[in-house]
């Protein structure tokens, strides 16, 4: 990591008066202050960090030249010594942290998310374990004061799902959930088994930022819709109204159908947010194509054909592949409380990634 230097800061520090100096103008209309806003809101914490990290600088030189001061009684000298071990411990720590918030960020962290989570190979168990995993994102979900909503889903007669679809709505939700896109696999004895053997099944999880209409655009000549009449369970009244929508972006080749709702605008108006979501996902990708090659190593392309994450039942741990982290917690993890230790440990290793890659 290489050092933040004091000129770097005080520009920083400068950036933050300016700022702060024209919104307290009176000068700046709705949208400019909006957008003011926003930008003091990310710089202040920068600038708070920065200044602290100076003051610190500071203080260890004003120490360090008090304890090679002869003229300085012994006794002050050795309390400074022990002060400038703690204060060089405590400068190690808010670079670390400047840092970080210096870094580049993923403009989509902010944003909503669209959880996928499809049933792959296993049959009824993996769609079991799709269930198990939709109420363990749905648990962290609550716990984190953000709302879940179902877009869509397909139950299977067994329980679980063979494919469910939810936006998750709330602070930072995307910054969070980024990492568990993949393929997560479960090793446990299904109920059903007489001979105790274990199986092992999957499921394929993907985690797409919620973008704003702003953020996409999709003119109306590059999409073809059809309505058709929905199948399966949803009641009569479902099934004989063509109600269910089927959502052609032409350029791309992307299909996305929508039937849960009876009314055929509402489920347009699912399937348009599903297709605005893989859309901005694809623009993400070939922007993020190199980042994501360097980061590949260390958290994962994050793409839905990788393996990412074991469920253990009978050992009672979980292993995140991509950072060889073995947790014996099983239950507090499925039950949702549990899930923060991983994503935490998986923002961790990406930021370390990151800030290695500063100083290549």
């Amino acid at each position: 990591m290489s050092r933040i230097s004091d000129e770097h800061i005080i520009q920083i520090e400068s950036n933050f008066g300016e700022l702060e100096a024209r919104m307290a103008s009176g000068t700046l209309d709705g949208e400019e202050f909006v957008a003011a806003s926003r930008e003091y809101a990310e710089l202040e914490k920068v600038a708070k960090l920065g200044s602290n990290v100076r003051r610190l600088r500071a203080e260890i030189i004003s120490l360090d030249a008090m304890t090679s001061d002869k003229s300085v009684d012994q006794e002050i000298r050795d309390l400074a010594v022990e002060e400038l071990q703690e204060l060089t411990q405590a400068l190690s720590f808010a670079e670390h942290d400047l840092a970080i918030a210096l870094l580049p960020q993923d403009l989509a962290d902010t944003k909503p998310a669209i959880l996928e989570i499809r049933a792959g190979t296993g049959g009824d168990e993996a769609a079991l374990f799709g269930g198990d995993l939709f109420r363990m994102y749905s648990r962290y979900a609550e716990l984190q004061g953000w709302k879940v909503e179902i877009m869509s889903s397909n139950s299977a007669d067994v329980g679980g799902y063979k494919e469910v679809i939810a936006s998750i709505k709330g602070s930072g939700v995307f910054a969070k959930f980024k990492f568990e896109s993949g393929v997560h696999r479960v090793q446990r004895v299904p109920t059903t088994e007489s001979g105790g053997r274990i199986h092992t099944s999957a499921a394929t999880v993907a985690v797409l930022p919620e973008p704003e209409d702003v953020d996409i655009e999709i003119h109306d000549n590059d999409i073809r819709i059809d309505v058709f009449r929905a199948s399966g369970a949803g009641g009569q009244h479902v099934n004989t109204t063509d109600s269910a929508v089927r959502i052609t972006h032409i350029p791309s080749g992307l299909v996305v159908s929508q039937q849960d709702e009876k009314s055929q605008h509402k489920n347009k108006d699912r399937a348009m947010k599903i297709l605005r979501a893989r859309l901005f996902e694809l623009e993400r990708a070939k922007v993020h194509e190199k980042e994501a090659d360097a980061r590949k190593s260390m958290v994962g392309s994050g793409d839905r054909s990788e393996r990412i994450r074991t469920y253990n039942f009978p050992q009672g741990r979980v292993t995140d592949h991509r950072i060889n982290l073995t947790l014996h917690k099983l239950p507090e993890i499925i039950e949702g409380g549990g899930l923060s230790e991983l994503i935490d440990a998986l923002v961790s290793e990406d930021e370390a990634s990151r800030l290695a890659g500063l100083g290549d």
